[in-house]
């Protein structure tokens, strides 16, 4: 992840290690999450869509009785493992 990623960010991720699912382009995908904050989600995957597309998620987080379903974006992609996790910054579109 670039630095200007980091400085566009409004509040601290929040580990959160929890199934997701979305889907993109008429495809539907289980992943997990690594991290989420107020205004994203990062999302383990191998094969993240291209950046700007828009893809519905649903997952759950601990204390909420009902799933959480948000339109997203695909703000970046890390496909480096050396420069952490393989996958997605999500940014939520609406929440």
């Amino acid at each position: 992840m670039s630095s200007g990623q980091s400085e566009r960010r409004h509040s601290e991720r929040q580990p959160l290690k929890v199934p997701v699912d979305y889907s993109a382009v008429d495809a539907f995908f289980d992943e997990f999450s690594t991290n989420i904050n107020e205004g994203g989600i990062f999302i383990e995957t191998d094969s993240p869509p291209e950046i700007d597309t828009l893809v519905q998620l649903q997952f759950r987080v601990p204390d909420l009785d009902k799933p959480i379903q948000v339109t997203g974006r695909v703000a970046w992609i890390n496909g480096d493992k050396d420069d952490g996790a393989i996958g997605m910054g999500i940014e939520f579109q609406e929440l």
